[in-house]
């Protein structure tokens, strides 16, 4: 069920601009999910790598602060 969540909370930034600056702006995978978490999506740190790991590139720079990690840069440096 929380993978779901992390997957449902993915399609809601799509639609939600405010939330999606929020996340991009978080600084690290434990401050995102607190802010899913309060938003009332609840999953790990794992399941939010999991769910990463499926988006496209252009997702992925939506909702994801690229300098989270090497893996996650858009444009490696």
């Amino acid at each position: 069920m929380t993978q779901q969540n992390a997957t449902r909370l993915f399609e809601a930034v799509k639609k939600d601009q405010a939330l999606q600056q929020r996340l991009k702006a978080t600084a690290n995978p434990e401050a995102f999910v607190k802010i899913a978490q309060e938003r009332g999506y609840d999953f790990s740190v794992e399941e939010l790598e999991s769910e990463i790991s499926k988006l496209s590139e252009e997702d992925l720079a939506a909702i994801v602060n690229p300098g989270w990690g090497n893996r996650r840069h858009i444009n490696p440096r």
